[in-house]
């Protein structure tokens, strides 16, 4: 069962993971986002499967990352929010413009999430580049659109976060969480 998995997604910049880690301190499990992750990675050890170089690599790798992030946090007791989803890496390569393969499609009917998905919709009050977020605002905007659409049209219910400050965001998922049946 992973009703007990809980997706926050949204564009680049929106405050996913600082949310994220805001809810961590109320002692629920978390899992962290792959993009940030494998950049830092493949800089490091001069890889090429960086979103400004090879974009199907880059998704590639995010996908057995959210992969074992996903077989991690069913291992888990209780809520455990995921700074992101399977969901995403189609909502990437879509936005890209970019084919989706087979079987990207067919690990995200199969590993699924709780039906309610977090979104944190573009803030540009909050938005800031830096050298590993390269998009432009409207690429960031247009990819919180294209996350929502992806979830939809998985039949998740996309519940859209408030533009307020991280205390309010934390106790907003916390609500949404303790309304939750405990289905565990």
């Amino acid at each position: 069962m992973t009703d007990h998995l809980f997706v926050i997604t949204g564009g680049p910049g929106s405050g996913k993971t600082t949310l994220v880690a805001a809810v961590a301190t109320a002692g629920l499990a978390t899992m962290a986002e792959a993009g940030r992750a494998i950049i830092r990675d493949q800089v490091a050890i001069g890889g090429s499967a960086l979103p400004w170089a090879d974009r199907s690599a880059f998704a590639e790798l995010m996908l057995s990352w959210d992969l074992r992030s996903h077989r991690e946090a069913c291992l888990l007791p209780g809520p455990v929010i995921c700074d992101r989803g399977l969901p995403d890496v189609i909502g990437y390569l879509t936005l890209c413009g970019l084919p989706v393969p087979a079987h990207l499609h067919r690990a995200a009917e199969m590993f699924r999430y709780n039906r309610k998905v977090f979104v944190a919709p573009h803030w540009p009050e909050i938005y800031a580049r830096d050298e590993e977020r390269r998009q432009d605002e409207a690429e960031a905007a247009a990819t919180c659109e294209a996350m929502i659409a992806v979830y939809q049209a998985l039949g998740y219910e996309t519940i859209m976060l408030p533009l307020a400050g991280v205390p309010q965001r934390r106790e907003f998922v916390l609500g949404h969480l303790a309304a939750q049946p405990r289905n565990e």
